[in-house]
């Protein structure tokens, strides 16, 4: 019991129940509960950036082949468009088969457009060239504190190759950065002692505004979008797990507390820098977690993927719109390209599913209003498959370059339950 009591995972578990409760029995309460997983969201994100630029930085700087630096970011890229397309083309497939919109009958004259104006005009005025501009920080320091995931990673990846490229002469601001890293995570630890109060907070908010009733007309798309993620977890990744020699329930037991994490506040970024951290005490080089993970919070968003494919068909059903396979297939395309760095924008999710209907006008945007309301119950199942998805992805890329044997890592995660609820409580 004494051992249950020290661990983090119990106590955000415990959170997220007495949360939703809270939000069922006293809403109003459960409403002004907001700020507490807001709070928790604001303090994570203000260490993301910093975290993410120690963390490729040292990466690169470590690693000192750049060649090999490179190679792993060359594979890693792949591997996130090849899951990314295959993500997509399942929400597609799940949407044509099960048609969850289908007799809705939604008039397209009744929609309320106002609703969701601020994310159609979002999505229209990110036009391609505005959104590689943005990538590009107005000042170097400012990446750090602009929110921006994508500027970062740039301004990381130069920082990193340029160290290298120094070499020993750098050796003083490496391990600044190092020292800087160290703190970082400490803070890290700290903060996350708080994620019950920002689980429990955030949980009661979601079902006190909305409500267990709200769910009701939309209950079959939510449904059916829950088993598709639940689908693409287990089979699709866990084929990847199996391929690269380790098991995706061993894994997900092993993440249990950043899921539980993750569902109490609908953000996968609460725990960035934990999930780093675990995949370091699976054997990953810091090298390698470094560049995948923080890349893959943009590139790789396997459960946004299967909410846009899913969302955009699900929508057409409702309003009686037959799309062509054309129109299917440029919807594919367009959502490819439109899903990047939706992670780090607010409304992400829903400005590029806006900018993905611009490519079909027979579904007017104004559509979006249908989900509007569940939205928030949607982002749950979103950020828990990109979590996964992103602690396969850096397993993979690590067994491709030889710095995991197989017999051991599973031995790890076989462990690495109780190892956890140790490392919960330290």
């Amino acid at each position: 019991m004494r051992r249950l009591a020290r661990s983090l995972y119990f106590w955000v578990l415990v959170a997220v129940v007495a949360g939703a409760l809270t939000g069922v029995w006293a809403p109003a309460t459960g409403v002004a509960l907001k700020p507490l997983g807001d709070g928790f969201i604001r303090l994570i994100r203000m260490l993301v950036g910093p975290i993410v630029f120690c963390t490729i930085v040292l990466g690169i700087a470590h690693m000192r082949d750049l060649p090999r630096v490179g190679r792993v970011g060359i594979k890693a890229l792949a591997y996130f468009e090849l899951l990314s397309t295959v993500a997509l083309g399942i929400g597609m497939a799940v949407a044509a088969l099960a048609r969850p919109g289908a007799g809705f009958h939604v008039d397209p004259a009744t929609l309320d457009a106002a609703a969701v104006a601020k994310y159609a005009s979002a999505a229209h005025e990110q036009t391609v060239a505005d959104f590689l501009l943005n990538v590009i920080p107005a000042t170097l320091p400012g990446a750090l504190t602009s929110g921006e995931l994508l500027q970062v990673l740039l301004v990381a990846l130069l920082t990193g190759f340029g160290a290298a490229v120094v070499g020993e002469r750098a050796q003083f601001f490496v391990s600044f950065v190092e020292s800087a890293s160290q703190v970082l995570f400490r803070i890290v630890a700290f903060v996350m002692w708080l994620a019950p109060l920002g689980a429990f907070g955030a949980m009661a908010y979601t079902l006190g505004k909305f409500g267990w009733h709200s769910l009701a007309p939309l209950a079959r798309f939510m449904g059916v979008f829950y088993l598709t993620c639940a689908l693409f977890v287990f089979v699709v990744l866990g084929l990847v797990a199996r391929l690269a020699g380790f098991s995706i329930l061993r894994l997900v037991a092993y993440l249990k507390t950043e899921i539980i994490t993750v569902i109490g506040t609908s953000s996968s970024e609460s725990v960035l820098a934990p999930l780093i951290d675990r995949l370091e005490r699976l054997g990953c080089r810091r090298a390698t977690v470094g560049l995948v993970v923080p890349t893959g919070y943009s590139f790789n968003l396997d459960g946004t993927c299967i909410y846009l494919s899913l969302a955009a068909l699900f929508l057409a059903q409702a309003l009686d719109v037959e799309l062509s396979f054309g129109q299917q297939l440029t919807l594919l395309a367009v959502a490819m390209l439109s899903s990047k760095g939706a992670a780090t924008v607010t409304g992400g999710g829903f400005i590029t599913l806006a900018a993905t209907l611009t490519v079909v006008p027979s579904v007017p945007v104004a559509a979006l209003a249908l989900i509007l309301g569940i939205d928030r119950f949607m982002s749950e199942a979103r950020a828990v498959t990109n979590l996964i998805g992103n602690a396969v992805a850096t397993l993979v890329v690590s067994r491709w370059e030889g710095e995991l044997a197989a017999d051991e890592l599973r031995r790890q995660l076989a462990a690495g339950g109780a190892e956890t609820a140790l490392a919960d409580g330290a």
